[in-house]
């Protein structure tokens, strides 16, 4: 009941929404599901699992070519937990270290790692939004 009350349970709902939309389904729906996750992780400051939903979206736009922005949330997002519960994601950043270099990758990760909390979530949205419009011009 206090999880429902908080809205826990629907966020971690999309999370879950999320991970799979961008394994396996549509990328739009991915990226829709990454903004609640985040949003509402954000919103009741709940930074360390924000970081999963963070890698997931990493994972997501990697797999949409978006590689530089993926790496950037990618060096916010990893941490021993996100790399024990997001199992892609480390499958992404072998993919991201390989496609953009070792010394790129690692640029664009001190990026994220030094981007305060509230910059990254600004900086996830902004993504999210881009890559929304790109994948809604090539399906029109």
């Amino acid at each position: 009941m206090i999880a429902q009350d908080s809205g826990n349970r629907e966020t971690h709902l999309a999370a879950c929404l999320a991970r799979l939309e961008a394994n396996s389904g549509d990328p739009l729906a991915a990226l829709e599901y990454s903004a609640v996750a985040i949003r509402n992780y954000h919103d009741v400051g709940n930074t360390a699992v924000m970081r999963s939903a963070l890698a997931s979206l990493a994972v997501c736009l990697d797999r949409l070519g978006c590689h530089e922005p993926a790496a950037t949330i990618a060096g916010f997002a990893s941490n021993p937990f996100t790399t024990a519960v997001v199992l892609e994601f480390n499958t992404a950043i072998a993919h991201l270290r390989d496609v953009l270099g070792d010394q790129t990758y690692e640029s664009l990760a001190r990026k994220g790692q030094t981007m305060t909390t509230a910059e990254m979530v600004a900086y996830a949205y902004d993504q999210i939004d881009q890559a929304r419009t790109e994948l809604e011009a090539v399906s029109k």
